[in-house]
């Protein structure tokens, strides 16, 4: 990877293109630390410490910009959710469905009914979270009178403007830099994570933090903290199974599946075509991180309203479902599993496949066309599909069940890790295309 960056470093187009996406993701952390007024961001990082919450999982996709209630609060959190809504809605509206069949033309409509949504997504959330912060919370400056609607109207705009400008920057990387601008911008916002992730840590490693989260532990009555001597051997063990996770993550996101296929052949005037053998790749981890955003957003909604609730049975019921419980680590589980086949089901369609397959002269060796091919088909991206799902359980659950064994609050989650390893590999491939296709001479040299 580093001699790749080296590589395109030298060449002076790929430098510029590297140097401008640099800068967008500088000016998207510095909006992280411009505040919006009237937001009081100490009450804000209490919520968030909270943990358990939807606040929580915004404040990862947003890099800690949520818990500082700064203008971009919001990052491409609403990006996220509506191009998701709308990849949905391309299976169950068929107007969608043909116009993302369009080529270009129709990516480029589909886009932009993306951040049109991106918009009343960004509008809701704002309101939202401007309800909540103003009846529960305590957060706003002022809630009455000129004032209050001052300060509505100022968070609101500031939440829903900074989502956008956002988006904006993510759409200018894609025009003019390199890899993908949503995803690097939900990079960058990880990354700058990881250093204060690194101190938590370290804390671990002082007897006389131990003692004051042991004695916090026993007056909450959650029990204790472990002796202080066993941290000094768990937290490199945390840091080696980190590094490892890291390792299998790009092992499983490298491994594919290949189906043969053999095309026959064809006359056509004096010339033959075809004759030649191929396969189908189809990957381990074909989803990508999408089953792991949507278990963690549909388990986040019941610590969310809890939110809402100051006390009784109904909040002691949903506070079952907070981020450290093995009822949640358990549903988490499951439900990425079932997501990942959910996904997998509306992308991949086994009878086109095969129908292709078919237009094109080809056969599977051993299978006959047809039903056969395609029954063949959705038989090996079933098997696929569980070893992908239960790669992407494992991974998400693993922070949580070493954070519940070790009594440690595990600096960044299978989540997080996921999105960094696969946008990092995502980028080289990036650098790795400008630059074959600069150095391909062509068949004339």
């Amino acid at each position: 990877m580093f001699e790749t960056l080296r590589n395109a470093w030298k060449i002076e187009d790929l430098r510029k293109k590297i140097i401008y996406t640099l800068m967008i993701l500088i000016v998207v952390r510095v909006g992280s630390a411009i505040p919006v007024p009237f937001l009081d961001p100490t009450m804000l990082k209490l919520l968030v410490a909270s943990g358990g919450s939807l606040l929580g999982y915004l404040d990862i996709l947003t890099g800690g910009a949520f818990s500082n209630a700064t203008i971009f609060a919001l990052s491409i959190s609403p990006y996220i959710t509506s191009s998701i809504v709308i990849q949905l809605l391309q299976v169950a509206i068929p107007a969608l469905e043909r116009m993302a069949k369009e080529g270009e033309e129709g990516q480029e409509k589909i886009k932009k009914i993306t951040r049109y949504t991106s918009v009343g997504l960004a509008v809701l959330q704002a309101v939202a979270f401007y309800t909540m912060f103003r009846n529960q919370y305590g957060a706003v400056a002022y809630t009455q009178g000129a004032s209050g609607v001052l300060a509505a109207l100022t968070i609101i705009v500031s939440f829903t403007a900074g989502a956008m400008l956002v988006v904006w920057l993510g759409e200018r990387i894609d025009e003019k830099g390199i890899g993908n601008g949503i995803s690097l911008i939900l990079f960058a916002g990880i990354v700058s994570r990881v250093p204060a992730g690194i101190a938590r840590m370290g804390t671990y490693l002082k007897p006389s933090n131990i003692q004051a989260m042991d004695a916090q532990m026993k007056a909450a009555g959650s029990g204790g903290m472990l002796p202080y001597q066993a941290y000094w051997v768990l937290v490199p063990v945390v840091a080696v199974i980190f590094l490892l996770e890291i390792a299998f993550i790009v092992v499983m996101n490298s491994a594919e599946r290949r189906i043969p296929v053999q095309y026959a052949k064809k006359v056509v005037g004096r010339k033959m075509y075809g004759g030649q053998s191929s396969y189908i790749p189809i990957k381990v981890n074909m989803s990508g991180v999408l089953p792991v955003i949507f278990a963690s957003t549909f388990l986040a909604i019941p610590s969310t309203v809890a939110g809402f609730i100051k006390e009784g049975t109904l909040k002691n019921v949903l506070s079952w479902f907070n981020y450290d419980t093995w009822l949640y680590a358990v549903l988490y589980f499951i439900l990425i599993i079932a997501f990942n086949y959910f996904y997998i089901a509306i992308q991949y369609n086994p009878v086109e496949m095969a129908n292709n397959i078919r237009k094109n002269n080809g056969a599977i060796p051993g299978i006959r066309p047809g039903r056969p091919t395609s029954d063949f088909i959705s038989k090996v991206i079933s098997k696929i599909t569980l070893v992908g799902a239960l790669m992407l359980a494992v991974i998400a659950i693993l922070p949580i069940i070493l954070g519940a064994l070790a009594k440690m609050n595990i600096a960044l989650g299978g989540t997080s890790v996921i999105i960094l390893v696969g946008v990092a590999l995502d980028t080289v491939r990036s650098l790795e295309s400008q630059m074959m296709m600069r150095h391909y001479k062509g068949f004339l040299e």
